[in-house]
């Protein structure tokens, strides 16, 4: 079993999403973890240091028993940029605002690769984000294999809360 699927199956019984995984130098594995959505229910919580600490004393254990070789486990939210890696993330973050860089310029969209612009609901694995173009508002449609990169774009209201 792959790593990110060892990781995600024990999230799962934890009752906590896996956005991400990195390896990255020197043993070092990066694991970014979310609230899974339930639209009943509406936005999730935000993950806590303690659900971070929880997640990793429960890898920790994991990867002893998988033999998994790592020298250093880092686990966190995924920031106010979440990166978008799923077409469930598409469909949870509709309506919001998001940076995608495909992975070859698109005809269509006058042979660019970076978009940013408000999420649509996708439909099947059909993806939709409007964006403004040179001649106005247009609707850039890609699958998941077309992407590089996603990103939400980071909604931070730094005025004060005083009426």
């Amino acid at each position: 079993m792959r790593l990110a699927e060892l990781i995600e199956k024990t999230l799962h019984g934890m009752g906590y999403e896996l956005v991400d995984v990195e390896q990255a130098a020197r043993g070092l594995l990066r694991v970014y973890i979310d609230m899974p959505y339930d639209a009943a229910a509406g936005e999730p919580r935000a993950i806590t240091v303690e659900d971070c600490e929880a997640v990793s004393h429960q890898l920790s254990h994991m990867f002893t028993v998988e033999n998994v070789d790592y020298d250093r486990l880092e686990v966190s939210s995924p920031g106010l940029d979440r990166p978008l890696k799923k077409v469930a993330d598409y469909a949870r973050f509709a309506g919001q605002e998001a940076v995608v860089k495909l992975r070859m310029p698109m005809a269509a969209a006058g042979n660019r690769k970076s978009f940013q612009g408000v999420l649509h609901a996708p439909e099947g694995d059909q993806l939709k984000l409007e964006f403004e173009s040179k001649d106005g508002p247009a609707m850039l449609e890609f699958t998941l294999a077309d992407v590089d990169k996603a990103r939400l774009v980071p909604k931070v209201d730094f005025r004060s809360r005083k009426a």
